[in-house]
């Protein structure tokens, strides 16, 4: 029995004495083939969108913007004026929706959200001038949420992050510890559930990755502190229990999640739903996760340890699976090329 299999077989005992759930297995071994390198030297990059099958790249610390070409050479279409990141703040998520592009970023003692048009066409893309959609998310050194996405309502989605003052995630007045749900233009949705509020959800210490399945379920993964990460299945107006609970707690006035994983093996950010499978990029855990949507309780690890802290993962226009690394964000251990957005076709 191989070393990697005996921590596997440990990490599974260890979560099915710490909770009540079903049995807990160590997940199969992949069978994915090794992904190609479509662009390297990528300096901590943190989220991928596509504007007209062109793929966009944010860069945490040098607040770029980059477009990559069909043979993966990275061209600046434009810095984004204000970030002011440290620790794990910067430039965050991106997403691109009617020729526009949003990006989340930390600005000194606040995250903001802005939009910028998308000039030109692939080659000699440019970004226009930024407008506000929202400003005032609490900023910290950690736990600034960051993650953006139109759903399937045509609605806009962010998750913010608890900014380090921990009971904020339960005042449904503050922004932080939330995932917020917002028109293209900032404003509440009349059926939000909490009347006048961009609240969508709350409890969350750190959530990272938001992605939908075909029927419209929205999923998301959260970083706990030191017990369990989570997957969640959001509720609007649901209660997810952070400071209060960690994982599955079995409590009426929480909201549990359907998967839970040792913050070693795990801390999960971004995350993409293909068909009726969840794949989910992991720092810590240096993997990808396989979760089939029929069965959210269970999983399949590829390229554990291989790449490093993955930041990112999105199906790209011709199926295949994008992944960004991140080892240059000063936590990582770089490699040769770090850091690298990869692709990979699942099997």
């Amino acid at each position: 029995m191989t070393a990697r299999r005996v921590l596997q077989l440990a990490a599974a005992l260890l979560a099915l004495t710490s909770c009540t759930t079903a049995p807990v297995t160590a997940p199969p071994e992949s069978r994915w083939g090794r992904p190609a390198v479509v662009a390297d030297g990528l300096a901590a990059p943190w989220s991928i969108a596509f504007h007209e099958g062109t793929p966009l790249i944010s860069e945490r610390d040098t607040a770029r913007i980059v477009e990559l070409s069909p043979t993966g050479d990275a061209r600046e279409i434009g810095t984004i004026a204000g970030v002011e990141g440290t620790g794990e703040g910067g430039l965050l998520g991106i997403a691109v929706r009617g020729g526009h592009l949003y990006a989340y970023f930390t600005a000194g003692e606040e995250n903001r959200i802005e939009r910028y048009e998308l000039t030109g066409g692939a080659g000699t893309l440019r970004l226009g001038a930024p407008q506000e959609i929202l400003g005032g998310i609490p900023a910290a050194g950690n736990h600034n949420g960051g993650r953006i996405a139109f759903g399937p309502d045509g609605m806009l989605y962010a998750t913010t992050g608890d900014a380090q003052t921990r009971n904020s995630a339960q005042d449904l007045g503050s922004l932080a510890g939330k995932i917020l749900r917002m028109t293209p233009d900032g404003g509440v949705p009349p059926d939000n559930p909490f009347p006048g509020s961009l609240v969508l959800s709350y409890g969350h210490r750190n959530a990272q990755g938001i992605a939908w399945s075909a029927s419209g379920t929205m999923y998301a993964t959260e970083f706990g502190q030191n017990t369990w990460d989570e997957l969640n299945i959001i509720q609007p107006g649901g209660n997810y229990g952070w400071p209060e609970v960690e994982g599955i707690a079995h409590r009426d006035e929480f909201v549990d999640p359907v998967q839970q994983w040792s913050p070693a093996d795990a801390s999960p950010s971004g995350m993409t739903i293909a068909g009726d499978t969840a794949y989910v990029a992991n720092l810590r855990g240096e993997r990808i996760r396989e979760i089939p949507l029929t069965d959210p309780a269970t999983s399949v690890e590829h390229y554990t340890g291989e790449f490093g802290r993955l930041r990112d993962v999105v199906l790209a226009p011709d199926g295949k699976l994008l992944i960004l690394t991140n080892n240059t964000d000063s936590r990582g251990d770089p490699r040769p090329g770090d850091d690298h957005l990869l692709s990979t076709v699942p099997d």
